[in-house]
């Protein structure tokens, strides 16, 4: 952390009592205060004058403007901000999170909370801005060697897209070049796996749409062309259409939902376009707009070689070599060995993780029980610089509120009782590597005060010991609770939550994506086939479309452990029936015509007791309740007890 990035601070805060106590133990801890605002114009007036490094900033302030609205001028300016609130409800934790706040700080504080914000807020920033050097250098050396390529410029225009990829992500990309004689030439790739791409030239369009030529070309000369970068969400999209027929028409072929637009301008009045194109609605924000102007040099140097070049496919001669459908790197297959499926939500978390396991920043991997957090988390440490060092997992679930201190930070011989011998923590162990916190919504508030001062301090105190020890960990953590909700209702330590969400990742449950479920399904039979030595064909049709209607709440643990069971049951070598505990998904018809919706309380009731009965009533062990329904037997226990499920409920 560098003086000149820590030291100047700006308090926007309206009440003066606490903007006095802030300046004076801000100041006693060698912080240099700018200034002291109340509203928002005299905010904007002393950061024109001093530029602070960072701004601690009230929501509610005098004036017609609110801490919300100087926050995003704030952003634009790319100067780092804290918020101060008298609250921490789950709406103020919403607002604040549009604004991408470097850290929180609830009112009435301590000086010590005030303080840890503040290392929080600079490491986050911190991380922030190395991440964006490492994206800008990566990038510039991925544009140099393509336009090296010994390629065609298709090719190499899919190239850049693909290097583009995990920054503004899309499963379509559209390519054109706007000119003087209105020439409106596009090229397309449609995202077909993980660092693969179809390549959708005008004549592909053509069969695509059963659109002539000529009617391609009407439609793009009645489309507008933006200025400047902008972004449609599906609303915005679909009310842009009468002035996009362009848009539209790939939007409605290819099922999308969203679209960034990325203008880059070129020499003799000419502009190239990269229309990125989205399946979620709300693929795209103003963040894509800041990445698109950092990159748009880099971008325009490229378009500038190609569009000079005869052989361009864009321009008033293109040369245009077919359909290319390529993997980018020889190695691409095996850097998510094991993650099995192609659906674009999973294909945004493997962006997601290429882009942040260089980095040393943290990440908080966010998703229900059974979608693959663990297997994520080992990915990231894999495709790391850490991957020769160790990987630790604590599952902070399965650990007794009384273990997890010792556990995570070790002891000393004779510290309590039962302490034999002297225990290495977990930290200890996962020293210069990886340490994977799985279910950290599980970890006790008095813990997560130390957990805290572990990750801002880097250095450890085994229980019963009087020397401080060093560690170097990078640490990723996991959980299925929404921590938000968790911070609202004061289970969670909101700090602790900032320092944690450097780098969110969430994963898809799967009934999000459907289509990776034949891929999955077929993958569990070969292996549990092996296993038990039969040899198991497929599955039929019927069984896959009612695996596709099912909600599956377990998620692919919950899949696995079907066709495990399939597997073992089956009688012939292939699986026309299958046993799905139950659906949640009725037709229509039939459940506007059901006035007795069961509440969730209910379902979850009903759900549990068809597993008891299916098991016998067997909670542990092999074949017990715990096991089909992925439940640790302690949890499964606890349910049973909040719904009031007993023996008496055997059917």
């Amino acid at each position: 952390m560098t003086d000149q990035l820590s030291k100047k601070i700006l308090i926007v805060e309206d009440e003066y009592i606490i903007a006095d106590v802030l300046r004076n133990l801000l100041q006693n801890a060698g912080y240099d205060i700018c200034g002291i605002a109340d509203s928002v114009d005299e905010a904007l007036e002393l950061i024109e004058i001093n530029r602070p490094n960072f701004v601690l900033l009230d929501i509610y302030l005098k004036g017609k403007l609110t801490g919300i609205d100087l926050a995003n001028q704030l952003t634009e300016e790319n100067i780092p901000f804290v918020y101060l609130s008298a609250n921490s409800n789950q709406s103020i934790l919403e607002e604040a999170k549009k604004t991408n706040p470097y850290g929180f700080i609830v009112k009435p504080f301590r000086e010590k909370d005030v303080l840890v914000a503040l290392d929080i807020a600079v490491y986050r920033h911190e991380n922030n801005l190395e991440n964006k050097l490492r994206q800008n250098a990566a990038l510039q050396k991925k544009v140099a060697r393509i336009i090296d390529l010994q390629a065609d410029w298709t090719y190499k225009l899919m190239q850049i897209g693909q290097a583009l990829q995990p920054y503004i992500p899309f499963e379509y990309l559209s390519v054109g070049l706007k000119s003087n004689d209105n020439n409106n030439d596009e090229i397309g790739f449609m995202r077909i796996g993980f660092e693969e791409y179809q390549t959708i030239g005008p004549k592909e369009l053509m069969v695509i749409t059963n659109k002539k030529s000529y009617e391609l070309s009407a439609l793009k000369g009645k489309s507008t062309w933006e200025q400047l970068a902008t972004w449609y969400d599906e609303k915005e999209l679909q009310a842009a259409f009468n002035e996009q027929p362009m848009r539209k028409l790939i939007t409605e072929t290819f099922s999308m939902k969203s679209l960034l637009v990325f203008p880059v301008p070129l020499s003799g009045n000419q502009a190239i376009y990269f229309f990125f194109y989205g399946r979620r609605p709300d693929a795209y924000d103003s963040d894509h707009l800041i990445l698109c102007d950092r990159f748009r040099n880099l971008i325009g140097d490229f378009a500038q070689i190609m569009v000079s070049d005869s052989k361009s496919p864009l321009g008033s001669n293109p040369v245009y070599n077919g359909v290319h459908r390529t993997a980018g790197r020889e190695t691409s297959a095996d850097l998510f060995a094991g993650i099995i499926g192609s659906s674009h939500l999973l294909l945004n978390v493997f962006d997601n993780v290429q882009q942040v396991a260089p980095a040393d920043s943290s990440v908080l991997i966010l998703g229900e029980s059974g979608t693959g957090k663990e297997r994520i988390a080992e990915r990231i440490h894999y495709l790391s610089p850490r991957k020769s060092k160790p990987f630790i997992k604590v599952n902070c679930a399965a650990l007794p509120a009384t273990l997890i201190d010792s556990e995570l930070f070790g002891h000393e011989k004779g510290s309590f009782t039962g302490a034999f011998e002297r225990k290495i923590g977990r930290f200890e162990q996962a020293h210069t590597g990886t340490l994977f916190l799985d279910e950290i919504g599980e970890i006790p508030l008095e813990l997560q005060v130390k957990l805290l001062r572990v990750l801002q301090e880097k250095e450890i105190e085994r229980i019963g010991g009087r020397t401080t020890i060093k560690t170097d960990v990078r640490i990723i953590a996991a959980t299925n609770r929404n921590l938000e909700m968790e911070v609202a209702e004061g289970r969670f330590r909101l700090d602790l939550y900032y320092r944690l969400n450097v780098f969110p990742i969430v994963m898809p449950p799967l009934r999000e994506r459907k289509e990776d479920i034949p891929a999955l399904a077929n993958h569990f039979l070969i292996i549990y086939s092996r296993k038990t030595g039969k040899a198991i064909k497929g599955l039929s049709e019927k069984v896959l479309e009612s695996m596709q209607t099912y909600r599956w709440p377990g998620n692919i643990r919950e899949l696995e452990n079907l066709i495990e069971r399939s597997v073992l049951l089956a009688k012939s070598d292939f699986i026309d029936t299958i046993a799905l505990p139950f659906q949640t998904e009725q037709p229509a018809m039939s459940f506007i015509a059901n006035a007795n919706v069961q509440t969730m309380k209910e379902n979850e009731k009903t759900h549990i007791l068809r597993a008891l009965n299916e098991c016998g009533w067997k909670i542990w062990g092999p074949g017990g309740a715990a096991r089909l329904l992925n439940l640790p037997p302690t949890t499964l226990n606890s349910k049973m007890k909040k719904l009031g499920i007993t023996r008496s409920f055997q059917k």
